[in-house]
Formats: structure tokens, sequence, C-alpha cells
């Protein structure tokens, strides 16, 4: 497959400085994390599930929440502030180490904004104000906690506040949010932009690279693109086409930030997931993958959990771990008689257990991108 060339490098692990004592050792290499990121949606009451929290905590890096951080859910009422919520679960991502998508600062579809804002939208000055003060309240209280940002979600989809507050106000978000928050990344986000358009003509992948231009012609700091990734029936070769399209035309990264499949046969629903995976793993562009929920009775969307709500893992769970285990690299083999040790691993972090006639000996270290093998000495880690 394609995402065995792409996300792996070559590796020489060298014992140069003592290749006579450790000639012939024995060598255990673990990879213990990928630098390829898979994530996963988390809200309030599923977290009290020791199940879903053990699912989680084991087969995911990154953390989203579902509505904790929506405008509607910290400011349901102009002024009443909810960010208990969200403190709750980004302390438990913080404890367990898993950065957090902030998703999302505003939200561009009339039917998703609070009613008090829809009844200040008459009066341009007062809506700006709520606009800025959103803004600053958000980004000013996180500052430097969620390394991404989902600035206006559905563009494509929703002109609430262009309509109201002038074509420039999707630009300024963003130039705000930089300003405010300036280490974070900040990204489009949108769905159905992954299949091509066909039945969506809101969301071609044209209209997705006109409107981020078109933001960047007026000052936004685009650093990714969202597809978030709802999907049902994928077709490879399109999502393909997509990744190719984006990539080319924008040059930024991508990451899927929403994904389920939703699909009643499991073995389908499995099939269709591995579909998708294998195409963003394979692509370049594509620098990590975020699911909607994985769990029977806290998901979204019907038929796409991947854990039944006793806690089995059905047979779309099982080919996900299946497929996050064929991308971590385990190898064993002996130094060779010129004190070095080579294999092919996929990037993330390693380490290495060389056993000689006097002992053991661990080693830790990194495999980054490149083409170039990475020669390592091993005698100076």
């Amino acid at each position: 497959m394609a995402s065995t060339q792409v996300r792996k490098r070559d590796v020489v692990l060298s014992f140069g400085a003592a290749p006579s004592s450790v000639a012939g050792a024995s060598i255990h290499v673990v990879q213990l994390d990928n630098s390829f990121p898979f994530g996963c949606c988390i809200n309030g009451p599923p977290m009290q599930d020791p199940t879903f929290v053990d699912f989680f905590s084991k087969h995911f890096d990154w953390a989203v929440f579902g509505n904790e951080l929506k405008w509607y859910w910290t400011e349901p009422q102009r002024g009443q502030l909810n960010y208990g919520d969200a403190d709750r679960l980004l302390d438990f991502c913080d404890r367990a180490g898993k950065p957090v998508r902030g998703h999302c600062i505003f939200w561009a579809v009339d039917r998703f904004v609070q009613q008090w804002v829809k009844d200040i939208a008459h009066d341009r000055a007062q809506l700006m104000s709520a606009v800025k003060e959103r803004l600053r309240g958000l980004l000013s209280r996180y500052a430097g906690q969620f390394p991404h940002y989902d600035v206006n979600n559905e563009m494509l989809h929703g002109r609430f506040f262009r309509d109201r507050l002038g074509d420039d106000i999707g630009a300024f978000m963003f130039r705000e949010a930089a300003r405010l928050d300036p280490g974070a990344t900040l990204f489009v986000n949108d769905f159905n932009v992954e299949c091509g358009g066909g039945y969506d003509p809101y969301a071609t992948p044209e209209r997705y690279i006109e409107l981020i231009r078109e933001l960047q012609r007026r000052g936004a700091r685009v650093g990714g693109i969202g597809l978030q990734g709802h999907v049902t029936n994928p077709i490879g070769e399109v999502i393909c086409d997509v990744l190719d399209r984006l990539a080319a035309a924008t040059g930024l990264p991508v990451w899927f930030t929403e994904l389920d499949v939703c699909e009643p046969d499991e073995e389908l629903r499995a099939d269709d997931l591995e579909v998708v995976l294998r195409e963003a793993y394979a692509h370049l562009a594509v620098e990590g993958v975020v699911l909607w929920g994985f769990m029977q009775g806290h998901m979204w969307r019907p038929d796409a959990h991947l854990v039944n709500t006793d806690g089995t893992v059905n047979g779309a769970g099982q080919r996900f771990i299946d497929l996050r285990k064929e991308w971590t690299s385990e190898v064993r083999g002996r130094v060779d008689g010129n004190g070095q040790f080579k294999f092919r691993g996929f990037h993330g972090t390693y380490v290495v257990q060389v056993t000689t006639a006097s002992g053991k000996m661990l080693k830790t270290f990194a495999v980054d991108k490149g083409d170039a093998p990475l020669v390592l000495d091993m005698m100076d880690l």
C-alpha cells in the first residue's frame, strides 16, 4: 500500500563505537507512538462510563469536544458563561496527555446560532460587539491550550455572520484568533467536500479552495483544512482526487476532523471505514484523523459505532484496531558484523532493547520524516 511508503523511513542503528561487543547482539525495536495522530470526539456524559474512557484512552491520541466549546453551549444566555464543562474535559485530556482540537469558535449556519445572538442580529454594532467578546473571552481564557481551532464552522453551508456583518467578517475572525492565540493552527471546517460535491453543490473542492483563497486575500492565517467526513458508501478514488486538488491548490495540511461511517452491516461498515482511513493515511497532505465518536448510544449518526453498548468491539472497531497495529512498527533481529541494525519503520518514537552477553541496554529515539536513511549512533543516545 502507498501508506507503507509515505509514512515510513529507512533507519540504521549504528553501534560503530563498539562493534566487537555488540556484533550479533539481539535487537528488539518497538514503536511507542505514531506521529500520525488518531483522535476522537468526547462529551461529558460518556466520560462517566469507564468502558468509554478505557477505549478512548487506549486507542486515541487526540480529542475534540462534541459540544462543550461551542458558543451556544458556553454562553446560552448573553453574559451567562459556562466554561465548566469544557474545563473538566480539558483537565482530563491534559492529565491523559491528549491534545484537543478547539471546536468551534463560531458556527456559520443559522440554526446553530443561539437565540440571543439572533435577537441582536438586527443591530450590527451589538452583533459585532458580541463577536469580539466571544473571541476575546474564549481565546484569552484558553490561550495555548488548544493547538487547533475551527474558526467559523461550515462557511460553505452557512452565512449567518457574513450576511449581517459583511464579507470581511470571516477573515476578521481568523485575524483576531491569530492575534489572541498566535500558537494555534486555525482551520476551515466543512462537510461533504470529501465526496467531491457530487450531491452537494455547496461543498465542491473548488468552492472550498475559493473560500480559503478569499480568506487569505483578506489577511486570514488559514493554517489547515478540515474535512468532516460524515460519509456513507465512500469511494477511495474520489477521496484521493479531492485530497490531491486541495493540496495542489492550497499547500495546506488536511485533517479529517469528524469522521464517521454510517452503515447498518458491521462488516460493510468496517470496509467503508478502512477505505477512508487508508486514503487518509496514504496521502501526504493529511496530518491526522479524528473520529466523531465510537460507542453505540454516544454517537451523532446511527449505525456508525465501533464499540457496542455492552463494551464489546464490533467488526468495524476491530478493523480500526487492526489498522492502527498495521501502522505501528515492531522488529527483531541481530546487529550485523559492521555494528549496524537496519529496518524500515513508521514515523514516531521508539524504544530499542539490545541484549548482549554482558546484559541489556535500552535506548529511545525518534524517526522523523525524511527521504534519506536516518543513521543513529546508538552509543551517543
